[in-house]
């Protein structure tokens, strides 16, 4: 048998030596399976016995958990710091709640069967025209990827021919979300003003506060992080992810080896956006609103806290970030109310100074610390110390 004959391909062999995926896989398997079974099967009296809300509150952690990964794409691997990844966020649960607004017909409070009802209030006498289509699900779900694609190809393509890097990239992402906040408080743009959407009643047909619909949205968002990882780690494997590295390491003399780096960075931004527009997706039905609020640039800013508390450059560490931080917001909101900023910049800036590699970055690296004597300071002195 030939060498060659060996070397048969292997169904996701990018992921044989990503021991980080790997359980990150396992645990949204395990996930979407014991916490329904538990929800559904187990007495509310019981320890084990995950409540309705809790399925919710996970959904939505899982949510900001694809949106973080989506940022370590650029950020970690081609060394592109989006401050505007709301912005992608945003599109993406507006093009959602927009489909779950035209679903509610004649039941709002004014029973219009065609006009939502702040259009009604508005006094507005006919649908716009891109809300056409919306009605339907696979349409909806087609703009949840396409606007934010578009919005990112149009903008990366003059930011990267341009050459547009550092700072400055960061500050007209900035601007772009800021500009998009600003749009969207309009009444006149036709999308519920500073309210947004809201007050919505189902989702392809179930009511969208059934425990049933609410357990299914949360195996939905446990499949669409873990293919969004898949994607990714598929992506910074290849050669492709090869390229990346170079341009974040040194993307001047990645473009003097003849890269046309400005169309590798707008494919992977392009990509990264429409990952972030599946999370507001994902997100939007299971909170029941979505605002201009989710344009803010602090929102964007606190995306980036999310990474770089996990660990950017390595996917896994920026979804252990979303969840570590916004639990830490969940308990801080309710604890201490008027201090929960405070501790969440207290939290960057300990992990600024203290883990600049993140959580994922820092705990391997206790296995390098040593005492004076050159004998490691956590495990076994090696033979050559003793």
């Amino acid at each position: 048998m030939t060498q060659s004959q060996h070397r048969k391909p292997v169904l996701l062999g990018f992921l044989l030596n990503d021991r980080g995926g790997q359980i990150l896989l396992a645990l949204l398997a395990a996930a979407a399976v014991l916490v329904p079974l538990s929800n559904q099967l187990l007495p509310e009296s019981s320890f084990f016995h995950v409540p309705t809300y809790m399925i919710s509150l996970l959904g939505k952690y899982l949510a900001f958990a694809l949106l973080a990964l989506s940022v370590d794409l650029i950020w970690g691997y081609c060394g592109i710091l989006s401050l505007g990844h709301g912005a992608f966020f945003a599109l993406g649960g507006y093009a959602m709640g927009m489909y779950l607004m035209r679903q509610i017909g004649d039941r709002g409070v004014y029973g219009n069967p065609l006009l939502p009802d702040f259009m009604v209030f508005l006094n507005w006498k006919e649908l716009p025209w891109y809300w056409y289509g919306f009605d339907f699900f696979p349409f909806a779900m087609l703009m949840v990827l396409v606007v934010p694609g578009i919005l990112a190809g149009v903008f990366g393509w003059f930011a990267f021919r341009s050459r547009v890097t550092g700072v400055y990239l960061s500050i007209i992402t900035q601007a772009m979300t800021y500009a998009l906040l600003l749009a969207f408080f309009r009444n006149d743009m036709g999308f519920g003003g500073n309210n947004g959407l809201t007050d919505f009643k189902d989702i392809l047909g179930f009511d969208i506060q059934a425990d049933g619909t609410r357990i299914v949205l949360f195996i939905a968002t446990c499949t669409a992080l873990a293919l969004g990882y898949i994607i990714s780690r598929y992506i910074v494997s290849s050669r492709l992810g090869r390229v990346l590295l170079a341009v974040r390491d040194g993307e001047s003399r990645t473009r003097f080896l003849g890269y046309r780096v400005e169309y590798y960075k707008l494919f992977v931004f392009v990509v990264s956006a429409m990952l972030a527009g599946a999370a507001g997706a994902l997100y939007v039905p299971q909170v029941g609103i979505i605002n201009p609020s989710e344009f803010a640039p602090a929102v964007s800013i606190e995306i980036v806290i999310w990474v770089a508390v996990g660990g950017r450059g390595s996917l896994y560490g920026a979804v252990l970030g979303a969840f570590i931080v916004n639990y830490a917001k969940t308990y801080f909101t309710g604890a201490l109310p008027e201090a929960w900023l405070y501790m969440l910049g207290l939290l960057f800036i300990v992990v600024t100074i203290f883990m600049p590699k993140g959580v994922v970055g820092t705990v391997p690296a206790f296995k390098d610390f040593k005492k004076k004597d050159g004998t490691p300071l956590f495990g076994k002195p090696t033979q050559a110390a003793e």
